[in-house]
């Protein structure tokens, strides 16, 4: 396996529900937003991709709920690069508490499209190498 970034995330009022839990469609967004400053990171900039037709969309995700994360906790989002095909790439994202406990994990995978048609076409070759390099 290769490198794992972390990102920081603390719950806010609004991730939660009702009994101050984190809602639990909220870790996605929080894993949305770690794969894309994992990509940040390295000099992408999705925005830019979108400028010239392309588009990263989750295709595939599978999640397991280990733990509950409250109002306020301060939580890491551990993001690695598992797999890099032609036109997607995998990722293997967790989200741990400050006391190390494990509250949910994921495999997140990614389709690069062309915009708008929606067809897959291949990762463009600096990204391709900013994942590579990641694996």
């Amino acid at each position: 396996m290769g490198e794992v970034t972390e990102f920081p995330v603390r719950v806010y009022y609004e991730d939660t529900d009702a009994g101050g839990i984190v809602y639990n469609a909220n870790y996605l967004k929080f894993m949305e937003r770690a794969r894309t400053e994992f990509l940040r990171a390295g000099g992408i900039e999705q925005d830019l991709l979108l400028d010239l037709g392309i588009a990263f969309v989750v295709s595939r995700t599978e999640i397991d709920f280990r733990s509950a994360a409250r109002f306020n906790e301060l939580l890491t989002v551990m993001t690695q690069v598992t797999e890099v095909k032609r036109a997607s790439m995998r990722f293997s994202q967790r989200i741990l508490a400050a006391d190390g406990r494990l509250i949910t994990q994921a495999m997140v995978q990614i389709a690069c499209v062309s915009h708008p048609m929606m067809k897959p076409v291949a990762i463009p070759e600096n990204v391709k190498g900013v994942l590579l390099s990641a694996r």
